[in-house]
């Protein structure tokens, strides 16, 4: 499933305040854009966000440059925090480097995280290979998330 740019920066104005200023550059609000279309749109939602809030933003709006992942403890972090379902993605992925690259390890962070509906979860885990046990706990966040 892909999402567009527009959504991409719905949900992030949704999951954040703005207008708090960053106590460290490495933990700093910004969004990435990869054309003038991108920071169009980005700028035109920051502005949204302004008025809406009637407050200064803090968030960056910068050109996409060289990627940098954040430190291991950072990596899954949602996921990282239900040994269950970690059990069964390090049986999966046995090297660190390969669930930090897995689609399906990303989107159960997601998932855990709050982000995603029911719906789109169920064809999901028809694609995973995780236990019946662990869908139904990630069922659980996301219905709790989306109550």
């Amino acid at each position: 499933m892909r999402i567009s740019y527009h959504e991409l920066l719905e949900i992030f104005w949704k999951d954040h305040n703005p207008t708090h200023r960053p106590w460290s550059r490495q933990y700093m609000s910004v969004i990435f854009y990869h054309n003038q279309e991108q920071k169009n749109l980005a700028n035109k939602t920051r502005d949204r966000e302004s008025a809406r809030l009637v407050s200064k933003i803090y968030t960056e709006i910068v050109p996409a440059e060289k990627f940098y992942l954040a430190e291991d403890y950072h990596q899954k972090y949602r996921l990282r925090h239900e040994r269950d379902i970690m059990r069964e993605f390090n049986a999966m992925y046995p090297s660190f480097n390969d669930l930090v690259n897995s689609t399906a390890a990303a989107r159960v962070n997601g998932y855990l995280s709050g982000h995603g509906s029911l719906l789109t979860l169920k064809k999901d885990l028809e694609k995973m290979s995780l236990s019946q046990e662990s869908g139904q706990k990630i069922m659980g966040f996301v219905k709790a998330y989306n109550n």
